[in-house]
């Protein structure tokens, strides 16, 4: 039988928590009708503020400035970027769309103030990879946040040389290059977005200073169509990347094993010296755009995972990104304000109900009802550990866990 998740609580930061916010994140709007709705991000703030997470011993809010070029150059190439500000400039006028960069299409098109406000988000992660890891000369006794929290970052499917899914730039990928450029030598980076986490791969393919490890939905069902088992990583950096891709229809359960199957042997192996994680909500059951079945309390339970496992591996020091999710007032919100709340040391009761002033403010702003509590009232499970049991050859479950084991681990001198 499964075992049930245990209860107990986060670890409190030490040195507190930098939540990376500037209400400029919003204008990141591709249009009415978009899945990528930015109510979904002034929604997550105010119910932070209205459990008194802004205000708690050890929180900092602070506003990053965008991006400027130099930093963006980490990851883009200059001719893309002159060409988002091109698109901005032009939003109006889809003659002057650039296509081959991924700029004015379905999935990304084109509005006014497209360059800025992409900046500034990937501002605010750059931001977060600074507030975590001191940059030379910084002084020895000034207290440092372990943890940041940028939950209008995330995304990570921007490329080098073109915008995809939703993402002009890679936030991710810039808060990675930033701490490797600040001396870091192993980075980890875990991906838990319904969708692989293709950009930051490929921003660090043939790097052996990071891993990046993806739980996603099949490739075969699910944009981008990649993030199989057998990529592996560059001929510089063989088993630098990890994939595990989900059949459809994973629940809580199976999502949980997944992810104790392999990531925290890996990040053992590893040992990196900053975790930077992705918690894209569009894992949940009532995501539009994807096929798992995952609850919020499932998903609570691996972001208290993954602030444990700062803790054990990388010394605590935590850079958490949001990322999808689409359904912008029952789930991206609770999710992450949750998250919040973890790496503020200052975890939300599940059970507890959502503040009033902030229902009423999300059915101000979106004429919808408000979910009443901060749970949808699951008891997520866990499988007995994959090490420990084995595993049924008959699952496709656990058919994905052993065959991303048995691609990835040897790597890392682990049993597959």
């Amino acid at each position: 039988m499964p075992d049930a998740v245990p209860a107990a609580q986060p670890r409190r930061a030490v040195c507190g928590l930098r939540l990376q916010w500037d209400e400029g994140v919003t204008a990141y709007d591709f249009g009415r009708g978009h899945p990528m709705d930015p109510v979904r991000l002034a929604l997550t703030m105010r119910l932070v503020e209205a459990f008194g997470l802004t205000t708690a011993p050890g929180v900092t809010v602070s506003a990053a400035a965008p991006a400027g070029d130099s930093t963006l150059r980490l990851v883009h190439d200059q001719a893309y970027i002159d060409a988002v500000r091109r698109t901005a400039e032009h939003w109006q006028d889809p003659a002057r769309y650039e296509p081959r960069y991924g700029l004015g299409t379905e999935d990304n098109p084109a509005f006014p103030g497209m360059h800025t406000a992409s900046a500034l988000i990937a501002g605010q992660s750059v931001a977060a990879a600074e507030a975590v890891w001191p940059a030379p000369g910084t002084p020895g006794d000034r207290p440092r946040p372990l943890h940041a929290v940028n939950f209008a970052g995330g995304l990570h499917h921007a490329m080098p040389d073109r915008a995809s899914g939703f993402c002009v730039y890679n936030d991710a990928s810039l808060a990675i290059a930033r701490l490797l450029e600040l001396g870091a030598e192993r980075v980890a980076y875990v991906d838990i977005d319904v969708h692989h986490g293709d950009g930051v791969q490929a921003a660090f393919w043939n790097d052996p200073r990071v891993l990046t490890v993806s739980l996603h939905e099949h490739p075969a069902t699910l944009f981008p169509q990649t993030g199989w088992v057998g990529e592996t990583g560059g001929p510089d950096a063989p088993g630098s990347a990890v994939n595990v891709p989900l059949p459809p229809g994973t629940g809580d359960s199976g999502w949980l094993r997944a992810f104790h199957a392999t990531v925290p042997e890996l990040l053992a192996a590893f040992r990196p010296q900053v975790l930077v994680s992705q918690h894209g909500a569009d894992t949940h059951a009532e995501d539009p755009l994807a096929h798992l079945a995952v609850s919020l309390d499932a998903q609570r339970a691996l972001a208290v995972s993954l602030h444990d496992l700062a803790h054990r591996h990388a010394d605590g020091r935590w850079i958490a990104l949001g990322g999808g999710g689409y359904a912008v007032v029952e789930v991206v919100p609770r999710i992450w304000t949750h998250l919040t709340a973890i790496a503020a040391g200052r975890p939300i009761d599940p059970a507890a109900d959502t503040p009033a002033e902030w229902r009423a403010e999300v059915y101000r702003r979106t004429r919808q009802q408000a979910p009443y509590r901060m749970t949808d009232g699951r008891h997520p499970v866990r499988w007995p550990d994959f090490g420990e049991t084995g595993y049924d050859p008959a699952d496709r479950l656990d058919q994905a866990i052993l065959a991303a084991r048995r691609e990835a681990f040897p790597y890392h001198g682990l049993m597959p």
